[in-house]
């Protein structure tokens, strides 16, 4: 019988702990976005269902109210007819909201690692350290929040909205990624994942250094 090899195992586990502790919600992102997609994409379907059969439901009464049935046969087909047009109603809206739903939050999430990935990359040009390919506390909630205003910003372009509508959508959206990207930083945390902002307060206010080493310290808090 074949015994895995030691190196393997190591570079494995070694694999699953970066994942760990450096990406945000524990799942890279080729795992994290195809998830947001399936997630938001069932959360719009069941929210599109309800709301498009209970909308053509109402249509189809009104647009009936001049032609009632007066027998049983009458209102047996008549519901029949409006149960079937608020089944294809509600299905229609639900995949409709469902993509809708995956393709803004799939913006998100992607707008949220761009912008991980682009802070990363200012840090190692600042520090000069051009084959380093991780910056530790560069993933935290400031990426969310610009995230989350970019998104609305898109959004509000989209639906072309005037300057007061898009400021408040704005507002919203960066309500929504500090909560987020505070509840992804404090799951973080708890499996080991440094965070810059964390870092920065212990080293300045509480006046804890990790390892002595100051320059890695405030560069992980500027990242």
């Amino acid at each position: 019988m074949a015994t895995p090899d030691l190196s393997t195992t190591m570079s494995e586990s070694a694999t699953l702990d970066h994942i760990r502790t450096h990406d945000r919600l524990s799942l890279p992102l080729p795992l994290r976005l195809p998830l947001a997609l399936a997630l938001s994409s069932t959360a719009g379907f069941v929210l599109g269902t309800y709301h498009g059969s209970s909308e053509t439901g109402l249509r189809f009464r009104a647009e009936n109210a001049h032609r009632f049935p007066t027998t049983q046969t009458g209102w047996y087909l008549y519901h029949k007819s409006k149960n079937y047009h608020m089944a294809l109603g509600g299905i229609s809206e639900g995949i409709r909201m469902g993509l809708r739903q995956a393709a803004w939050v799939g913006l998100f999430v992607v707008m949220e690692e761009g912008l991980d990935r682009g802070r990363a990359g200012a840090v190692r040009a600042w520090r000069g350290a051009g084959g380093e390919t991780e910056v530790a506390g560069n993933r935290d909630f400031v990426s969310t929040v610009f995230a989350g205003v970019g998104t609305a910003g898109v959004f509000s372009a989209w639906q072309r909205f005037p300057a007061p509508t898009a400021v408040r959508v704005a507002r919203m959206g960066a309500k929504v990624g500090l909560v987020f990207g505070l509840v992804q930083d404090a799951l973080g945390a708890l499996r080991g994942r440094r965070l810059g902002y964390v870092e920065f307060i212990k080293k300045h206010v509480v006046g804890v250094k990790e390892g002595g080493d100051k320059t890695g310290t405030l560069g992980a808090a500027v990242g």
